[in-house]
């Protein structure tokens, strides 16, 4: 017949979803910038009203795409062999990107770790050093760095947080939690149900303890003032945003995996089919391995400072 699909792809249906999530994304944005920088209202909304009327658009996206695509590999059109390789290559692609995400992060951090300096002085014909925007010594590079940094890693009033505490306990929490999601994976795979769910609970306790535990540590570097977010501290925004991204992606892995354990337990995983699952660890896995960086590159070496 006519009609017959002669091809290994997979044709998605008409889908309210990507106009719906582009319009609440926006939503989102135009609040979260209304919030932050004006008094003044846009479409007859606050922008803390804004913002959140769109992050529940989005989430409400989220949902609602991703239950689509659930029902449709429960009804078997997106379960081909191409289709598979498919998804298995774009969660690949996804998580390079998130790599490169970090590397700017880290890439921050580095900067003023490795180079607090600052370049050779610019001198003037009388033999005066010239002064920069600011009125202060200016030097050929690194200027505004080094007079933010005082040339030192850590800056001067920095207080690190040390790394043998709740860092140290976090390491071995998310190692932990690398061996248990491996367990339920394995499971999986020879169809040991009861194994898969204690090995998706084990995991999904270990990710709300780091969380907590990370919660806690940040309530300690800004209650005791060990070092700021803002007001211009380079050490303070590039721990805080390469920390607290992988937070945040420690957040959604929990969440990635509890939704697959409830689909497990519903007995949507099979030992042949089971990607979400399998890219659910895959991201976990990508979690732990960029913990172990910012443990052994920020919380040790440049904490330490000896980076420098």
């Amino acid at each position: 017949m006519a009609g017959d699909v002669k091809h290994d792809y997979h044709l998605v249906n008409p889908s309210p979803w990507p106009l719906v999530g582009s319009v609440t994304a926006m939503v989102m944005m135009l609040g979260a910038v209304v919030w932050r920088y004006s008094e003044q209202k846009l479409f007859g909304m606050s922008g803390p009203w804004l913002f959140f009327l769109g992050l529940a658009g989005v989430l409400f996206t989220m949902a609602g795409w991703w239950r689509d695509v659930v029902r449709e590999s429960l009804r078997g059109e997106n379960t081909t062999s191409v289709v598979r390789i498919g998804l298995r290559y774009g969660m690949v692609l996804f998580i390079l990107s998130e790599v490169m995400f970090f590397v700017a992060w880290f890439w921050a951090f580095f900067a003023g770790a490795l180079f607090p300096d600052a370049g050779p002085a610019i001198m003037l014909s009388d033999g005066t050093q010239m002064l920069n925007a600011e009125g202060l010594p200016a030097y050929l590079q690194n200027d505004a760095k080094f007079h933010a940094l005082g040339g030192e890693w850590p800056p001067e009033g920095v207080r690190p947080l040390s790394p043998w505490g709740l860092p140290l306990v976090n390491t071995i929490i998310l190692l932990l939690s690398g061996t248990t999601v491996t367990w339920a994976h394995h499971a999986v795979t020879i169809g040991d149900k009861e194994g898969f769910k204690w090995g998706m609970i084990s995991t999904i306790g270990l990710g709300v303890i780091f969380s907590f535990f990370q919660a806690i540590e940040y309530y300690e570097a800004l209650a005791l003032n060990l070092f700021a977010f803002n007001n211009g501290s380079i050490y303070g925004s590039s721990f805080f945003m390469a920390t607290g991204f992988h937070g945040l992606h420690v957040i959604i892995g929990t969440l990635f995996l509890i939704v697959c354990l409830f689909r497990g337990l519903r007995g949507q995983f099979t030992e042949d089919r089971h990607f979400g699952f399998e890219a659910a660890a895959w991201y976990w896995h990508f979690v732990d391995v960029v913990w172990l960086f910012l443990f052994a590159m920020i919380y040790v070496l440049g904490n330490q400072g000896l980076l420098s």
